[in-house]
């Protein structure tokens, strides 16, 4: 299929090819049509797999071919976790909305709230919000949600993980009952499937990825080390292979302050990203590390929701998270649209729990790198055969520049 045989309208299509696309992805070949089609969707796809596009070309398609009704309202909403994720997402509609005669705007908190009311009332058509920000808005009287024909709930799962149902369901509250709604999430849990319910009418699934499974182009390989070697580890595979970029995951804000701070010591040029960092902050940031004026980007997982990266090389996990889908998620900001990428996580003896939780869920093993100078602490127990992980490390591939280093040996016992 191409974009030429998808149901939209020209300046879509132009828009779309002026970007160099001429195919659509999996869940934009079957989401598209869906949506355009005025069905309720619940879709799930794998990051870097083009699913902003899967929702916003359709969305826009169908804006424009229901005419502009009477009055400055948005008649489209798109509600995100994160303010990267609301800014992706905008950039996505300004890109393939500029043919068309429709106004956008993106609010969300950390930034002043008067430049986004300003805009409010000259009149949008879209709108991308983070909860918070959106009932501020509403609360004040700024933004006027009785006109929604469209209503998507993008990185649901997160949404959820971070609390905000309670803040969706009075978003919910203040739309017209009737309306398209679109549901998008990495994955489909329990919490996601019950709030479709409660939110899709008769919704078509789309789920182009087998469920809660690891982006097949990554290559995963574990790390073990003690605690305090981490750092030295850290660096020894970065400076040994030699990496110009990479996103380096831990699980508090200090955590990723204190790192970056300890790798700028060490000559590896470092910057970290938080939810207690401003907007200005986080946005410098992740543009000096995309224009390569930084080698490591350290950050936290809800900073890291939503980034978008072009061919984001190397991702690490600092420290596994305790959640093992974070951990999916974490690793599919690298192996986007088609490209290769490489996951690396360090894992000391006390994240023995979380790594097997983060196995049992990929349904596999994955393949364990051993650093000479770099073992896990004395008490930990003796590894145990076990075959290797599936995206595992090639044949005779692997970091950790310096040392003896045994590629892909069984696992380490957890």
């Amino acid at each position: 299929m191409t974009f030429d045989e998808l149901d939209l309208c020209d300046e879509l299509k132009k828009a779309v090819a002026k970007q160099g696309y001429t195919e659509p992805s999996p869940i934009q070949a079957q989401a598209i049509p869906l949506v355009l089609a005025g069905r309720d969707v619940m879709g799930s796809a794998q990051t870097g797999t083009g699913k902003t596009a899967a929702f916003t070309l359709p969305l826009l398609h169908r804006l424009m071919a229901g005419g502009r009704p009477k009055g400055p309202y948005p008649r489209a909403l798109v509600l995100t976790p994160t303010r990267e994720l609301a800014a992706q997402v905008a950039q996505s509609i300004d890109t393939y909305g500029t043919l068309l005669p429709l106004k956008s705007a993106v609010v969300f908190g950390g930034v002043g709230i008067q430049p986004q009311i300003s805009k409010l009332r000259k009149g949008v058509d879209v709108l991308i919000a983070t909860p918070g920000r959106l009932l501020d808005l509403c609360q004040q009287g700024e933004a006027d949600l009785g006109h929604i024909e469209i209503l998507v709930l993008d990185e649901a799962d997160r949404m959820l993980d971070m609390g905000f149902l309670p803040d969706i369901r009075r978003v919910i509250k203040q739309l017209p009952g009737k309306r398209q709604n679109l549901l998008f999430s990495a994955t489909f849990s329990r919490e996601i499937q019950t709030l479709a319910q409660k939110l899709l009418h008769n919704p078509a699934k789309v789920e182009v990825a087998a469920r809660n499974t690891a982006a097949e182009r990554v290559e995963q390989r574990v790390y073990p080390c003690a605690k305090a070697q981490k750092r030295d580890l850290l660096t020894k595979i970065i400076d040994g292979n030699n990496w110009y970029q990479a996103l380096v995951f831990t699980r508090t804000k200090h955590g990723a302050d204190r790192l970056a701070k300890q790798l700028n010591r060490a000559d590896i040029d470092a910057v970290a990203i938080h939810g207690d960092k401003s907007q200005g902050a986080r946005t410098r940031a992740l543009a000096k590390f995309k224009d390569g004026g930084v080698r490591v980007l350290v950050a936290t997982d809800i900073a890291a929701r939503g980034l978008d990266i072009d061919r984001l090389p190397h991702v690490v996990n600092y420290e596994l998270p305790n959640v093992p889908e974070d951990y999916v998620h974490r690793i599919g900001r690298t192996g986007r649209a088609g490209e290769a990428g490489e996951a690396v996580s360090l894992v000391c003896a006390d994240e023995r729990s979380q790594l097997k939780a983060i196995e049992k869920l990929l349904g596999s093993s994955i393949p364990v790198v051993r650093v000479e100078g770099f073992e896990q602490e004395k008490h930990a127990s003796p590894p145990v055969e076990r075959g290797g992980g599936r995206g595992g490390a090639r044949p005779g591939s692997g970091g950790g520049g310096g040392g003896k280093i045994r590629d892909g040996e069984p696992g380490f016992a957890v």
